[in-house]
């Protein structure tokens, strides 16, 4: 449940921000860089996310990351979950206020 939440987290900041460095995408997303560079490289693995070296940079530590079209689909559907999620921790809240009422 957590690693998929991160997976989401990361998956959003990547589609939002692909040029962004990983120390940059660690310190936005409250992680630390061998956790995100593992989460990304398990991203990669599973084929949600394209990792590429800028082309014609000199330094050749910068990296764009680019969301696959299955990464596209599996950010929809845990965006879905996390709203179905909500969702019902809202109704449960709601339902604990009427009742202490």
């Amino acid at each position: 449940m957590k690693k998929n939440i991160d997976h989401f987290d990361i998956l959003r900041k990547i589609q939002s921000r692909p040029n962004s460095t990983q120390r940059a995408l660690a310190e936005e997303l409250g992680f630390s860089l061998g956790k995100l560079n593992y989460c990304l490289k398990a991203l990669k693995n599973k084929g949600l996310v394209k990792i590429a070296h800028f082309k014609k940079n000199r330094n050749k530590f910068n990296y764009i990351y680019i969301l696959t079209p299955k990464g596209i689909a599996e950010k929809t559907k845990l965006t879905v979950n996390f709203m179905a999620r909500k969702m019902k921790e809202y109704e449960e809240l709601k339902k604990e206020i009427k009742n202490t009422k």
